[in-house]
């Protein structure tokens, strides 16, 4: 829409530039340890790109991406784990004449390396001292990486019937893949590098390296140190990688502990010297099969038929299906298997399902060119699990030995791990001023420019995501003072923002896609004057020839379609297990029985399997905690406690084995639909208090809210004594002194009458309900949000307009810096960690659902003003906007601001839920929660065609006038004021099972033809008999024995009785008037 003359003037607030600021200063400081040295580069790689303020929201406190020493894993029970508190490798582990090899690299090689000169590789002032110019330059390009974090904008249902649709019209083939369970691992050659997930040169990266070397010796037996030297040789001149699903009992627990170690190749990706290239599946086979590597297990889809089959299996499995058992099924259901080389034992899997645009043609012609090739046996010697064991104490030793295992045909160099001969232990790091000077260089070819692109556009963008730097080892023949070479790691440190980035490359074709496990070679260098016009007429002819302005494919919703489908058997495992070991320690076995009780019901399981859940899951939770008392088992082991809990669960009785293990399908039993079971309940006993607390922001009405509770005795629904601690009044220690106030009535229900915007100030309420049981309990203004914040624009301006009117107000930047305080989260993500934590949300309502749209003024002033306090954030950090460089320009913004708003006054007065209703349905819902009649959400009940009243009501009335017993038996009844809805029931959760309620969703929201082809009544009933007709070449079956529209029933009696009309028809007790020819109506497939 455009923007009318005079709305609002829009400025573009420009970074300034701090003349102070030099490259030395911000280095990271020097520490004594390697520990010191990596949590200065976390500080600092995460101030580059995130406001301290915005820091603060994040899970600062959980990431996981450090290489070496950060990376920490935990002696399993077997004795053959790695062990706690890795650390970097020190040179002097390694064999001195393995430390320098000739460098392979396309910069000018250095003879013989002399340590004199490689020793500037390792000294930080080398770094510092190299300036940026007009002749400087970088080379940038992808060393390994793995596809992006696929995220669908739409639902899984909305997916699932693209897919068909596609599938259906040809335009793409459906891929199907048993995804085993384990690590990221990425194999680049032994110069290119091994990379896990966001990390190398670590533990993970040494067992990687050790198993895929052992599947080349089980492939090739006497052949295998020529193959591995050839594949090594072969990655290295294609510079290519290839990426694997590392299962291993050594590194920690996921689904289950694998009998073998293995790697699975899921990936193979070209380098080149610009953008990543991914194989085909079909070439991905091919090259799998030529170097005897194994391959997920792939189901190919080509027609509607075999799709519908194959979602129908999966909806008959999903409960009960083992790895055994889907892969039987789908085998059926193909068109084409291609069986993975080495075949999984686990007994839950995760099947994923992506459509892409593999031809089943080509795939055949592979199958024909490159059949499986036999495998050789020969003696492995000391295995992964007995070399971790033996060395279990000293972590050094053990990636040494693997290493050493592994041969120098494959791993001739140990540079990754142990650097070389001159470096010491803290020469592995390069400080953040890397990064600006990449970003200051000019770029020597496309891909560097592309790359600069992209890191430029996630700093813009403001993604929580890492940069980090490391000084390549294997370049340390080819560094001079003008030049210097680094290794980068990008790290998104959210799911969520690559869906965010996807969006970004399908407003710019030419970005590149933002990679998971994304590492760079980086080359800074500088160039003479006549070079320099030579690489930028280089640059421009390459970008010319690649045609960067074409759209990525991975940027194309439709040729991205992802659903991953996992079973209950690995969910059991994995989600309510080892996933709720958290909440169950840290709030106890009520809220864990509300954690998991949420699963079941996101996950649309049965009712019977919630109950078989729910008694195994209370049983798991009273014996870990006696196991384990209050020290909670951790994540990398639960195993160990868990598989022998579930086998004594096994043995107990036949229903907890086909639970548990392989679980023989059986039939749902009938039963009538009932309120979510008691279990389900968020129960506050009444010897325990409340602590009620306000993830909100200024201005969300919370303070108003206590008030009115405080002011009125009682509403809450009992006799707790009901406390308010106003944080204004409270300068220091105001959650200290909320947990002190609670310990001295423990019975009373606290109203923490302060904003309570960050995980940190989180897990302090959380710690305090543990120490005291009390629930707590989050009351959060009701909105929409952003993509990348839990509240809207709208609600922002409502917030900024009510501080802006009260006496002694704060500016309005300061409301700004909670509202960042959010910053990262969507709605959805917002609400279910809170929920997750503690059990329950309270939602206060703020805006009005009808409302007009925010005035573009209005939206267009707040957004200049979240612009200036990003560009503030990052010079001045928490500072008060009012101090600092653009302390001018808030003042300037803040009066437009109010202008802005103040012109806009009716308007937001009017958008806002009057102040009473909103209280009042607070503590409606506060009630409830007090009272134990809280719910979790429910699950889909059954599923109907819903027919229009209107269309109904005119056959009824047609019948009336052309039989007389119709009009005899309606004529003391008023359909038209007593007919609400008019359905059809297709299927019900509890009557035909979760499969056959899940067998309509392909249907959702589809139109259906309906022939009504009579009425049938007794004293007490009256229906029309209906049957559905056909969508896209389908007949729509009811699962019920007489498909009918329920229109009227007597006083006290179920509307389900109307099933039993032809029953009572059959014995002369009910009436039958048929429809001849039979009357269609058109309704819609819906849930309820």
């Amino acid at each position: 829409m455009p923007r009318k003359q005079g709305d609002s003037k829009e400025h573009r607030w420009v970074e300034k530039s701090n003349v102070n600021k030099s490259a030395s200063s911000l280095s990271a400081s020097g520490s004594s340890s390697n520990a010191g040295k990596e949590a200065a580069m976390d500080r600092v790689a995460e101030e580059l790109v995130l406001p301290p303020l915005a820091i603060q929201f994040g899970s600062i406190g959980e990431m996981d991406f450090l290489p070496a020493c950060s990376q920490k894993s935990v002696l399993n029970p077997e004795a053959y784990g790695t062990i706690s508190g890795a650390s970097t490798v020190g040179p002097s582990s390694a064999p001195a004449d393995q430390m320098i090899v000739p460098d392979h690299g396309n910069q000018t090689e250095s003879s013989g390396a002399p340590a004199a000169l490689s020793s500037k590789l390792f000294s930080e002032n080398l770094l510092q001292s190299f300036t940026t110019d007009s002749l400087t330059y970088s080379r940038a390009q992808v060393r390994a990486t793995f596809y992006p974090k696929f995220e669908n904008d739409k639902s899984d249902q909305q997916v699932k019937t693209r897919m068909i649709e596609m599938v259906s019209k040809g335009l793409a083939t459906m891929e199907v893949s048993l995804k085993h369970s384990g690590s990221l691992f990425m194999y680049a050659g032994h110069e290119g590098g091994a990379y896990a997930k966001n990390s190398y040169g670590n533990i993970y990266t040494a067992v990687g390296v050790f198993v895929l070397g052992r599947m080349f010796c089980e492939a090739w037996g006497s052949l295998a140190s020529k193959k591995q030297a050839e594949f090594n040789e072969f990655l290295e001149r294609n510079r290519m990688c290839v990426s694997m699903e590392l299962v291993t009992a050594v590194l920690g627990d996921h689904g289950q502990r694998p009998h073998k170690d293995y790697v699975v190749v899921t990936a193979v990706t070209e380098l080149g010297n610009g953008k990543p290239k991914f194989y085909s599946t079909p070439d991905l086979i091919a090259f799998c099969r030529n170097w005897r590597l194994p391959t997920n297990h792939v189901w190919l889809f080509s027609t509607r038929k075999s799709v519908m089959l194959f979602f129908k299996a999966y909806d008959d499995l999903s409960e009960e299906g083992t790895a055994t058992t889907v892969c039987k099924k789908l085998d059926e259901v193909a068109d084409i298997s291609i069986p993975g080389k080495v075949r999984s034992r686990l007994r839950m899997q995760l099947t994923k399902c992506l459509c892409g645009f593999c031809s089943s043609e080509h795939m055949k012609q592979v199958l024909r060119d490159h059949p499986p090739l036999p495998t050789e046996g020969v003696d492995l010697g000391t295995s992964l699990r007995d070399i971790c064991a033996e060395n279990r104490t000293n972590e050094k030793q053990q990636i040494m030995v693997l290493l050493e295992s592994v041969g120098t045909s494959f791993c001739p160099n140990y540079k990754d791990w142990f650097g070389t001969e001159a470096s010491d232990s803290q020469s592995r790091y390069a400080d953040r001023s890397v990064l600006s000077k990449f970003l200051q260089s000019r770029p020597a070819d496309v891909s560097t420019t592309k790359l600069q692109e992209t890191v430029r556009l996630m700093i813009e963008k403001n993604y929580p995501a890492a940069f980090k730097f490391y000084r390549n080892f294997h370049k340390a023949g080819s560094t001079t003072n003008d030049s210097l070479h680094f290794k980068m790691v990008i790290h998104v440190h959210r799911d969520s923002y690559f869906r965010k980035y996807q969006k970004e490359m399908r407003i710019n074709p030419g970005l590149w896609p933002l990679y998971r496990g994304f590492f760079v070679d980086l080359n800074l260098f500088k160039v003479d004057e006549g070079r320099s016009a030579e690489f930028a007429k280089k640059a421009s002819s390459e970008s010319e020839l690649t045609g960067e302005s074409t759209k990525d494919d991975l940027a194309d919703e439709d040729a991205n379609l992802m659903i991953k489908l996992k079973f209950l058997t690995y969910k059991i495992r994995t989600f309510l297990i080892r996933n709720g070991l958290s909440v169950l320690f840290k709030q106890g076995e009520t809220a864990y029985k509300n954690y998991y009780m949420r699963q079941m019901e996101i996950w649309n399981t049965s009712l019977e399997k919630q109950r078989q859940l729910s008694k195994m899951l209370d049983a798991w939770a009273v014996y870990i905690r006696i196991i384990c008392g209050h020290k909670q088992l951790p994540s990398s082991t639960y195993l160990s406690e868990a598989e022998p809990f579930l086998e004594k669960c096994a043995m107990c009785s036949s229903e907890n084995q086909a639970l548990i293990e392989e679980g023989d399908l059986e039939p749902e039993r009938d039963m009538t639909p009932s309120s979510p079971s008691p279990m389900a309940k968020e129960t506050v006993a009444k010897d325990h208090g409340l602590i009620v607390f306000f993830p909100g922001i200024h201005g969300c009405g919370k303070s108003a809210l206590c008030k009115e509770i405080m002011s009125s005795p009682g509403r809450l629904g009992d006799d707790r004594p009901v406390k308010s601690l106003m944080g204004d009044r409270i300068k220091e220690g105001y959650w200290f002194e909320v947990d002190q106030e609670h310990r001295k009535e423990p019975y009373s229900i606290i109203l923490a009458d302060k904003n309570a915007p960050n995980e940190e100030v989180w897990r302090k309420i959380e710690r305090m309900c543990h120490s005291t049981g009390a629930p707590g309990v989050p009351v959060i203004p009701d909105s929409e949000g952003t993509e990348s914040n839990p509240f809207s624009l709208d609600a922002l301006a409502v917030f900024i307009f009510r501080v802006l009117n009260r006496a002694n107000h704060p500016n309005a930047g300061y409301v700004l810096k909670f509202y960042n305080l959010y910053e990262g989260k969507d709605r959805k993500e917002f609400e279910t960690e809170l929920f997750e934590r503690f059990g329950s949300i309270v939602k206060m309502p703020l805006l009005e659902p009808k409302r007009p749209p925010l005035p573009e003024s209005v939206r267009s002033i707040l957004q200049e003003g979240l612009r200036l306090y990003k560009l503030h954030c990052r010079q001045h950090g928490i500072l008060d906007s009012t101090k600092g460089q653009y302390a001018e320009e808030w003042t300037k913004w803040e009066k437009q601001l109010r202008d802005t708003l103040s012109a806009h006054a009716d308007y937001l007065n009017s958008i806002q839920v009057p102040f009473g209703v909103a209280v009042d349905k607070v503590i409606e819902q506060l009630q409830a929660i007090a009272k134990a009649d809280y719910s979790p959400p429910k699950a889909m009940v059954f599923a109907a065609v819903t027919l229009p009243i209107s269309k109904i009501i005119d056959i009824i009335h047609n019948l009336r006038m052309k039989d007389p017993r119709v009009e005899g038996f309606l004529k003391d009844k008023d359909l038209k004021s007593s007919l609400k809805n008019a359905r059809l029931t297709l299927a019900h959760r509890g009557s035909h099972g979760v499969t056959a309620l899940a067998s309509f969703a392909l249907h959702l929201n589809q139109s259906v033809p309906v022939a009504v082809s009579s009425l049938l009544f007794s004293d007490k009933l009256a229906a029309l008999g209906a049957d559905p007709g056909v969508v896209d070449g389908e007949k729509i079956d009811s699962k019920n024995e007489w498909p009918h529209v329920t229109l009227w029933t007597a006083q006290g009696v179920a509307a389900k009785e109307a099933n039993e009309l032809p029953q009572l028809l059959a014995q002369g007790k009910a009436t039958r008037v048929e429809i001849n020819p039979p009357t269609t109506v058109t309704g819609v497939v819906q849930f309820f």
